[in-house]
């Protein structure tokens, strides 16, 4: 007979790590079928937000337990589209955070006129509000004719949306007053056009855009950038993914390039942390500085740092 030891430590682990809910085992469940299935990988976003999104769905759509939901959804492709809007957060607006905007003009932009291509990664794009407020600011900084912003979300739907640069006129207002608070130079209207209840952007915003279909949770880096924004997307993840992100974004930038984050997100407590440095505190814009311990040997053109 051998005999069997239990440490203090794992002691302690048996007794913080509470025994599943029923229904917690139906969500782990359910998105492993939907990701062995159809490969949409949702199995590390945050539980707590993942879970309360899918018992949303369930009451809108009527289902009494989870299991039903399985059901119908690997038994039904056509019912995966409700589903993945359901589960996509897609809450944007245009100049969202406007000293963010302040910050990238008066800091970011003399960094990026000393290129002379630039390529831009707006991870996680949902609808495109953040996409064509960039793409208004390059544009007032003379740069825009100089760059490629890649525009990416899993969502097919939403980027579909975003392809279309069509918003509620009824936004409008917010969004010129955002618009200016973020250091807009020109009238907003001059951007869009009014049909109906509709504001249409202005084509030419959208011919150095790319949008296409990303899954931040299982697909690779595509190409090197100068500029990577996934603003108020990582809140959504567990910390298996937003390490997977981090390096994924990590490994995606040049030298020096420019990672923007969403004002409840941080670097902090990554493995990378020690591999960026914070432009202006408290802005989350970072620039990777490179191989640690490698910082002093810098010297290209340096931010003014506040």
């Amino acid at each position: 007979m051998h005999e069997v030891i239990i440490t203090n430590y794992e002691l302690r682990i048996i007794m913080i790590l509470p025994k599943p809910s029923l229904e917690d085992i139906e969500i782990h469940l359910l998105l492993e079928g939907v990701y062995q299935y159809y490969g949409y990988d949702f199995r590390n976003y945050a539980l707590s937000s993942i879970k309360r999104r899918i018992l949303s769905f369930m009451q809108l759509e009527g289902f009494a337990n989870i299991s039903i939901l399985q059901e119908r959804l690997l038994h039904n492709p056509n019912y995966l589209e409700r589903f993945l809007l359901a589960l996509t957060v897609n809450v944007t607006s245009m100049f969202r955070d406007p000293s963010f905007y302040n910050t990238f003009r008066s800091q970011v932009i003399p960094f990026l006129q000393t290129y002379p291509f630039i390529r831009v990664w707006h991870a996680g794009c949902s609808t495109g509000e953040e996409v064509y407020s960039m793409a208004i600011l390059l544009e007032e900084e003379g740069l825009y004719h100089r760059c490629r912003i890649y525009a990416t979300d899993t969502n097919e739907k939403v980027l579909q949306n975003a392809k279309s640069g069509i918003f509620s006129l009824k936004l409008m207002q917010e969004y010129t007053q955002l618009y200016l608070k973020a250091g807009g130079k020109k009238s907003f209207s001059e951007y869009y056009t009014a049909a109906y209840d509709n504001a249409i952007f202005r084509a030419s915003l959208r011919e150095n855009i790319v949008f296409a279909q990303h899954n931040l949770a299982t697909d690779s880096s595509f190409n090197e950038f100068n500029v990577i924004l996934c603003r108020n997307v990582l809140i959504y993840f567990n910390q298996i993914l937003q390490k997977r992100v981090h390096e994924l974004f990590y490994n995606s930038l040049c030298t020096f390039g420019i990672l923007g984050l969403g004002r409840q997100e941080s670097i902090r407590f990554t493995p990378y942390e020690q591999q960026y440095e914070e432009i202006v505190k408290g802005e989350k814009i970072y620039r990777k500085i490179g191989v640690r311990g490698h910082r002093d040997a810098l010297t290209h053109r340096d931010f003014n740092r506040k």
